[in-house]
């Protein structure tokens, strides 16, 4: 990605305006490859998968410290997005398994 020079404080605007939504579509399609990941699993504890949490948070606080944005910061939206999605997960594993 590559950062526009803006002129006035509407260009900068704008351009977070599409930051934003570049930032919703890449939540949404997250979120569509954790429901499928409910295919795979056997057990709400697969689901769950306190290793895996582990593992994504490490990640993404070592990019953000790698791109000078506060680790703690993104790991809290992480921690956020990933308790959303595991409960969204769940409901999906639990409509799979009733067919």
């Amino acid at each position: 990605m590559e950062m526009n020079k803006c002129n006035s404080l509407n260009e900068v605007r704008s351009e977070i305006d599409k930051v934003d939504v570049q930032i919703i579509k890449l939540i949404a399609l997250r979120k569509d490859y954790v429901k499928q990941a409910a295919n795979f699993k056997n057990t709400v504890d697969e689901i769950k998968a306190d290793d895996r949490v582990d593992d994504v948070l490490n990640k993404v606080r070592h990019q953000a410290l790698s791109l000078s944005l506060s680790p703690n910061l993104v790991a809290e939206l992480y921690t956020r997005m990933i308790d959303d999605m595991v409960e969204t997960e769940i409901a999906q594993f639990r409509n799979v398994k009733t067919f």
